[in-house]
């Protein structure tokens, strides 16, 4: 099997798992968009970044990832994660508040870091999310 094929197979998905998928990685970005600006940590410089960041990147990663393990999906996540942090700073599409929370606990250097650690979660939770939601349909 080419890796084309093979890459065409692990991205086979019925609709409304696509439709679960961007629903729930939807509210968590709109809910993560909000608490980072709630908290003054971090926000996307234009809301609509949540969809391009959540639907347009992490559920295509998610979709490709959920047949590995846990820690697979959060290693592989973790790159994934870290580049596009790396990026939206870099871009300045994405803004971190000058001595946040997460800047006085971990210190400046590490706030990218930190945030990549974290939001890597998002794909092995979020396959787990979609299952459970899926299994319930």
């Amino acid at each position: 099997m080419t890796w084309k094929e093979e890459l065409k197979l692990k991205m086979q998905i019925d609709k409304k798992s696509i439709v679960i998928y961007c629903v729930i990685y939807f509210s968590w970005g709109m809910g993560m968009h909000f608490f980072g600006q709630w908290a003054e940590i971090a926000r996307f410089t234009y809301w609509w970044q949540v969809i391009t960041c959540y639907i347009l990147y992490m559920v295509p990663i998610s979709i490709f990832l959920r047949s590995f393990k846990w820690y697979e999906q959060y290693a592989y996540g973790l790159v994934a994660m870290g580049v596009l942090e790396f990026l939206g700073y870099a871009l300045e599409t994405s803004y971190a508040y000058p001595n946040n929370l997460l800047d006085q606990f971990f210190n400046t250097q590490n706030f990218s870091l930190g945030m990549a650690l974290f939001f890597a979660a998002y794909f092995p939770l979020g396959n787990g999310l979609v299952k459970w939601v899926r299994g319930k349909l």
